[in-house]
């Protein structure tokens, strides 16, 4: 069998990533478009995606505006893609979020909405949109999915995130059964704590919270997702990595609470 990687090809390969103006998205774009692949940077905050494309050139990243939350929006970022940017080889699956962190009922449903339009169907509908693309790229394409820790592993408050992620997750293993014979892999990818602004939004802005919820700890970085990311991409074609489960070292995968009676006084 070859042990040649997509990187090998003849021609730059191309990533599609969702989420592209920060954090995990943004380190991965820099990654690959500094090692040869094109790349198509999507999310809501056009400047910081023009300035990406400034960074690089607009022969390597093709920045494009696409709202999660919008079905048009994708379908239009989709069909905007030119020529020299497609097929697309690789479609990461990043934009994501949560929001709010109360425990049931004190929940406000306008966050359950957006995390559900965001982190379930405009995921789905990317992936949709883009497997014909995929098709095309042939030996080596692939679909990498990030999900969560908080999608296997429940926590107070966690609610309809945590299960907007495990949807990702079981979606993730249902679409490599469906996609089996073709040449496209797909990885379900579980990050654990990880620093990036995912505090500063769940708590609606509150960029104090969100160091709060860093010091003392030595989280997943960006780069270290982007690193993760190259790997699994440039695997050879031969080979899937079904789920990949990353946590700092300072967090170990927790056991369920357990809830003792209180001694009778």
């Amino acid at each position: 069998m070859s042990s040649k990687t997509v990187s090998d090809a003849p021609t730059a390969p191309v990533i599609f990533i969702t989420g592209a103006t920060s954090g995990f998205g943004a380190a991965t774009a820099r990654k690959f478009a500094r090692n040869g692949w094109k790349v198509i940077a999507t999310g809501r905050r056009s400047g910081r995606l023009e300035k990406l494309a400034a960074e690089f050139g607009s022969d390597v990243v093709l920045p494009l505006t696409m709202d999660l939350t919008d079905e048009s929006s994708i379908r239009q970022a989709i069909a905007a893609i030119p020529a020299e940017f497609s097929p697309v080889t690789c479609l990461f699956n990043n934009g994501g979020l949560a929001l709010g962190s109360s425990p049931m009922p004190d929940v406000d449903p306008a966050d359950w909405r957006i995390m559900v339009e965001t982190n379930i169907m405009g995921l789905v509908t990317t992936t949709l949109g883009l497997l014909d693309s995929l098709k095309a790229a042939g030996a080596g394409a692939s679909i990498i999915n990030v999900g969560s820790a908080a999608g296997i592993y429940a926590y107070p408050g966690g609610n309809v995130y945590g299960a907007s992620k495990a949807f990702v997750h079981h979606f993730s293993t249902e679409l490599r059964c469906d996609l089996a014979g073709s040449d496209i892999r797909v990885t379900s990818f579980i990050p654990g704590m990880a620093k990036t602004e995912f505090t500063t939004v769940r708590t609606h802005g509150d960029t104090a919270a969100n160091e709060a919820f860093y010091q003392g700890v030595k989280p997943i970085l960006p780069a270290d997702v982007a690193d993760i990311i190259w790997f699994v991409a440039n695997i050879p074609p031969h080979l899937n990595i079904n789920v990949l489960e990353l946590m700092p070292i300072i967090q170990v995968p927790t056991i369920p609470t357990i809830l003792r009676d209180k001694p009778q006084t």
